[in-house]
């Protein structure tokens, strides 16, 4: 078995990482984070790289890379900062959606200023009443003529208040049948009138932002649709096994960037009168941190070649969805234990993965909802 990246990928990663050096230096992302600004000339920087076009095919103006190229790069943006990586995770998802699902018209209005870097994407699924239960969502979308009227909250809408944002809104056209068949896609600017928007003061990914969303007679074009109505739960399952796949590589990213910061720190730190790191206590929790990325590793590369190759690749996604998740957040958490004072103190970098860590386990389906799914796989799905 070859587990070596080609020669364009190894390509790919270098650019993605001199980048990054050159347009996010720490004292940037320090500020950026601490007056939760989001860094408009960083997500241009990745339009002018050709980033987002990575994944989208040559028809519509990408560069028909797959899942373990976009994979590639979100690791090396996460490895730098989880937080403003955010935001182009986002808007590859629902572009893809856009690909997926929507009409030849709608590809040609909305995938070349996005792969431009013109417009962005947020996705607006929970509420408060609506998380993991996708079918308890109140938000509806009732038919006027020729538009649509929206009324509703979206909730932890990540990177809806950015510039030129457009939220890709699940919403309820018909509350008569099963949720599967009356949920419905459809695009949103925020600046739509009747749009409010409320940037929430969350622990961590406070430059790219979280908000609350609220609708209010909202008055949406009937072609702003995407999978026609009715279609929104086909949508919504269309991507979620790409977006997890893809933020697998993100929590690696950010987990090798802890382990890199606390193995520097442990080598430089001297008490008693030698590095911590030869110190037992502190070379285990290292020795761990190092082989549990590099197994989260092997499960992430793997499952996004799966999704690469078009196969079926549910069971394998979920394992690395739930295993790199916890292990950014527990591995984060080691970090701050080595550092000691240093790892909590924003002069430093390892408070603010910390932070960002905390989420992983809950953002793109918690951990519990992975260990349903793979007990269901296993066939031990309930009855009821």
């Amino acid at each position: 078995m070859d587990f070596s990246f080609t020669e364009e990928q190894d390509m790919l990663r270098d650019s993605v990482i001199k980048l990054m050096a050159k347009h996010a230096p720490p004292e940037s992302l320090r500020k950026w984070d601490r007056e939760r600004v989001y860094p408009e000339v960083l997500y241009q920087a990745w339009a002018d790289a050709g980033l987002l076009r990575l994944p989208f095919p040559e028809k519509v103006g990408g560069l028909g890379g797959g899942a373990l190229d976009l994979a590639i790069v979100v690791y090396e943006l996460s490895r730098v900062s989880t937080d403003v990586g955010m935001a182009f995770g986002g808007s590859i998802f629902c572009g893809l959606n856009v690909l997926r699902k929507g009409t030849d018209e709608q590809r040609a209005r909305w995938l070349p200023p996005l792969l431009e870097g013109k417009i962005k994407f947020a996705i607006g699924i929970s509420e408060p009443d609506a998380g993991s239960d996708v079918g308890a969502i109140r938000t509806t979308a009732v038919r006027d003529g020729d538009d649509y009227i929206v009324n509703g909250q979206k909730l932890w809408t990540t990177g809806a208040g950015l510039k030129n944002s457009t939220i890709c809104a699940y919403v309820k056209t018909d509350t008569k049948v099963h949720y599967r068949k009356g949920m419905t896609h459809i695009l949103i600017d925020n600046t739509m009138p009747g749009v409010e928007l409320r940037k929430l003061d969350m622990l961590g990914r406070r430059s790219v932002g979280t908000y609350e969303c609220f609708f209010k007679d909202v008055r949406v074009p009937l072609d702003r649709v995407i999978g026609g109505e009715g279609g929104g739960w086909d949508c919504l399952m269309g991507g979620l096994q790409f977006e997890r796949a893809v933020s697998s590589a993100g929590n690696c990213g950010g987990a090798q960037a802890v382990f890199d910061l606390a193995k520097k720190y442990a080598m430089e730190r001297v008490q008693f009168g030698q590095p911590i790191g030869s110190f037992q206590a502190i070379g285990h929790m290292l020795a761990d941190m190092e082989t549990e990325i590099e197994a989260g590793k092997m499960l992430t590369w793997r499952a996004n070649w799966l999704v690469s190759q078009r196969k079926d690749a549910l069971k394998e996604i979920t394992h690395a969805k739930l295993f790199t998740s916890e292990m950014y957040a527990r591995h984060a958490n080691m970090g701050v234990q080595i550092m000691g004072g240093y790892g909590l103190n924003q002069e430093f970098d390892m408070e603010r993965y910390f932070r960002d860590s905390r989420s992983t386990t809950i953002a793109a389906g918690t951990s519990q909802t992975q260990r349903n799914l793979l007990a269901n796989l296993m066939g031990l799905k309930s009855s009821k």
